[in-house]
């Protein structure tokens, strides 16, 4: 192969904690690991929890600042930077991609990366050098979700990596610093587990029908349906899965899922 030529990317579901994930003892480790054995994407697509925005919006296509949207914690969270570069290439590729009726695409240029995007990939891309483009969610309708990530299918071949950035659960009343797993967690954990392994899509979209402790798992489903979107990225490589992080963190399932 040329050097030159891009190597075809997975699409990739991750949970991706709070501002505070760097402080575990254990979470920092999987993820740089998970960057670690990834090829060197040419570029990163992030579609985060933390942006609902309609119609869809392309954020910062240059290095600006964070978007710091969280509240109460100490104030060196922050102080974090992450200055990678933008991507204004793989914005065009996205407009044209999505470009059709009933789906406009706007840019807001100073929108920088919310602590969905940004977190997680301070462990996996510590160097910040691969240019990074953040993706609002126009919609939480899981089908919605999953037909944009089959449009935007086409971008794993370039070497863009395409990121759907949720929490596998995400009830902030079941936070606890001692991890103590309540059932209803742990039995959606498993649910999803044997869903993803099944290649079962009808159900994961329908989640919230399908899925034991659905309403608990996920008060609002925002941390979810990302998944949607990864799924659609992958939808011909389903349900060929690979479960890379495992476990609980503050009680809430880390689960984080590539494809390809």
């Amino acid at each position: 192969m040329n050097a030159a030529t891009p190597v075809r990317m997975p699409a990739i579901y991750m949970s991706h904690g709070g501002p505070s994930l760097p402080d575990d003892p254990i979470w920092p480790g999987e993820l740089a690991r998970w960057g670690a054995a990834l090829s060197h994407p040419t570029a990163i697509l992030m579609i985060s929890a933390h942006w609902e925005e309609a119609p869809l919006a392309l954020g910062a296509t240059t290095t600006v600042p964070l978007t710091y949207d969280f509240y109460g914690f100490p104030e060196h969270f922050y102080r974090v930077q992450y200055p990678s570069p933008g991507a204004p290439d793989l914005a065009d590729k996205v407009r044209k991609l999505l470009r059709g009726p009933g789906m406009p695409v706007h840019d807001l240029p100073d929108r920088g990366l919310d602590h969905g995007a940004y977190v997680p990939l301070t462990q996996m891309y510590p160097a910040a050098d691969v240019p990074v483009l953040q993706m609002s969610m126009p919609t939480l309708e899981p089908k919605q979700l999953m037909d944009i990530g089959r449009r935007l299918a086409p971008l794993r071949d370039e070497g863009v990596l395409i990121v759907g950035s949720g929490h596998f659960t995400h009830n902030l009343r079941a936070l606890n610093t001692a991890n103590h797993v309540l059932p209803f967690m742990a039995e959606f954990d498993d649910w999803g587990k044997q869903a993803l392994a099944g290649g079962d899509v009808d159900a994961i979209l329908d989640f919230k029908h399908k899925a034991p402790a659905a309403l608990y798992a996920h008060p609002r489903e925002e941390h979810f349906v990302p998944l949607a979107v990864t799924l659609g990225a992958a939808f011909d490589e389903l349900p060929t899965q690979q479960a890379v992080i495992e476990g609980y963190w503050l009680g809430m399932s880390k689960r984080s899922v590539q494809f390809g």
